[in-house]
C-alpha cells in the first residue's frame, strides 16, 4: 500500500474517533460552517472548475461529460445547501433499532454506529465531494474522497475549504481527506486498505464500478449504472405518459436515473408513438427503435446493445410490446437494477409491474428523475445503491451507518 494512503487513512481512524463521540450540536455546526464557507468560496470553485472544464474539453471529452463535470454559481449553491439539508436532518447514531428484554432479565438493543473510515472512488461530479463529506461526517464517519483526475483542481478546493470550516467549528479536519487523483495506485491502494478503511463506496461508470468490485479486499456498497426504463401500459393516461417520458428522459441526460429506454404497449401504440417520437425529437433526441418505431422518420433500427446501453446522452432506446409481461420480461433482461416506472390507471397492472421488476426503484405514475436522495427526503445522497445487502437505493444517512448490540445486566452469568 502506498504512503500517501496508509498515512491518511491512519489519520482517518484518529479523526473518527473524534466523530464517534461527538455530539448532534457538535457535527450540526460543523456542516452548517462548510455549507457557509461553500458558498462563500463559490468564486474560487468556479474558477478551478473552469481549469477543469477547458482541460477536459482540450483532451476531446463528450459534452455529456463534461454536463456533470461542470459547476456553476447556481450548482455550488445547490450542494451547498444539501449540507444544510443534511445538518437539518435527525441523526441516526444512537437511534434503538429495536430493543427488547430477555427471559433472563438482560436488557438487549440494538443501536446505530457510525461506520468509522469511508472511502469514496468516482468519477466527474465534484458535487459529489461535498455530499459525501457531508453524510459521512453526520453519520459520524470520516471520509477519503478519491475523485477523477478530470475533477481534481475542483475537487482540491472544495476539500481545503470544507476541511477549514470542520476545524473551525472545532473537529478535526482530518474527517475529511482528498486522495490524490494524479496516479491511479491509489485508487488500489484504497481499494485495498482492508483494516483501515472499513468501507469503499464507488460511484461513476460501469468499467469503475466493476473494478472496484473485482479488486477491493475491503467491503464494497455497488453503485450501479442507470439503464433506466419507463413503461407506458395499456391503461395509461396518454397525457400523463407523455409528460413522464420527456421529463424522465431530457430534463437532465447525463445522469443515473435518466431514461434510456422507452416501452410502449400495443394497444396504445397508435396513439401514442406519433406523440412521443415527435416530443423527443423536438428536443434532439436520437430514438433507436424497434421495426414499429421505425416506420417514423428518423428513428434507427435497435439492436440489444442498444437495449442495454446506458446512454447518459439525448438518445433512448424504444420498442413496442404486447403485454405487461413482456415488458417486465424486457426490464429484467437488460435494466442494471435502477430505476424502472410504469404508467397505466391500473392498480394491478400497477402492482404486478411493481413486484415484476427487480430494481432498487419503481416509480408509478411518476418521473424516474425522482430516484435521489434529496427528493426522497434523504438530504444529500453518496450514491445510489443497486445491490441488495445493506443498503438498496439512494443512500442517505442511516445507509453510511452499522449496529452495535448493547446488552445490560445485573450481574447474570450463563
Amino acid at each position: 500500500m502506498g504512503t500517501e494512503v496508509r498515512e491518511a487513512a491512519l489519520r482517518a481512524r484518529e479523526a473518527a474517533r473524534v466523530l464517534a463521540l461527538a455530539t448532534r450540536k457538535d457535527k450540526d455546526a460543523a456542516l452548517t460552517a462548510m455549507a457557509e464557507a461553500l458558498v462563500a468560496g463559490t468564486d474560487r470553485i468556479v474558477a478551478a472548475n473552469a481549469e477543469d472544464v477547458a482541460e477536459a474539453r482540450a483532451e476531446g471529452t463528450p459534452e455529456n461529460v463534461i454536463d456533470r463535470l461542470a459547476l456553476d454559481a447556481d450548482r455550488v449553491a445547490a450542494f451547498a445547501g444539501g449540507v444544510r439539508d443534511i445538518a437539518a436532518l435527525p441523526d441516526p447514531i444512537g437511534e434503538v433499532v429495536r430493543g427488547s428484554t430477555l427471559p433472563n432479565g438482560l436488557q438487549l438493543q440494538q443501536i446505530r454506529v457510525p461506520m468509522g473510515v469511508i472511502g469514496m472512488i468516482y468519477e466527474g461530479r465534484p458535487n459529489v465531494t461535498a455530499d459525501a463529506a457531508a453524510i459521512c461526517l453526520k453519520a459520524g464517519s470520516a471520509s477519503l474522497l478519491r475523485g477523477s483526475r478530470s475533477a481534481r483542481r475542483s475537487n482540491a478546493v472544495i476539500v481545503q475549504i470544507m476541511r477549514d470550516a470542520v476545524a473551525s467549528a472545532g473537529l478535526p479536519a482530518d474527517a475529511i481527506q482528498a486522495i490524490s487523483a494524479e496516479d491511479r495506485s491509489t485508487s488500489t491502494d484504497l481499494m485495498t486498505a482492508r483494516g483501515l478503511v472499513d468501507l469503499v463506496i464507488p460511484r461513476g461508470g460501469a468499467g469503475l464500478i466493476r473494478t472496484v468490485v473485482e479488486q477491493s479486499t475491503v467491503p464494497v456498497i455497488e453503485t450501479g449504472t442507470g439503464n433506466v426504463h419507463v413503461y407506458v401500459d395499456a391503461e395509461a393516461d396518454l397525457d400523463m405518459a407523455l409528460d413522464i417520458v420527456v421529463n424522465s428522459k431530457t430534463q437532465r441526460t447525463s445522469v443515473c436515473n435518466a431514461a434510456e429506454s422507452l416501452l410502449v404497449h400495443r394497444k396504445v401504440a397508435d396513439a401514442f408513438l406519433p406523440r412521443v417520437v415527435e416530443a423527443l425529437q423536438e428536443r434532439d433526441v436520437a430514438i433507436h427503435g424497434d421495426a414499429t418505431f421505425q416506420t417514423f422518420d428518423g428513428v434507427t433500427a435497435a439492436t440489444d446493445d442498444d437495449y442495454a446501453t446506458e446512454y447518459l446522452a439525448s438518445e433512448i432506446s424504444a420498442r413496442v410490446v404486447d403485454s405487461l409481461e413482456e415488458a417486465v420480461d424486457h426490464i429484467r433482461r437488460f435494466s442494471s437494477g435502477h430505476t424502472e416506472a410504469i404508467v397505466t390507471r391500473s392498480l394491478d397492472a400497477a402492482r404486478r409491474f411493481t413486484m415484476g421488476v427487480d430494481s432498487a426503484a419503481v416509480m408509478v405514475n411518476a418521473s424516474t428523475r425522482f430516484t435521489d436522495g434529496g427528493e426522497f427526503g434523504f438530504g444529500a445522497e453518496i450514491g445510489i445503491s443497486t445491490q441488495k445487502l445493506h443498503a438498496r437505493g439512494p443512500m442517505g444517512l442511516v445507509e453510511m451507518t452499522t449496529t452495535t448490540y448493547v446488552v445490560t445486566g445485573s450481574g447474570q452469568t450463563r
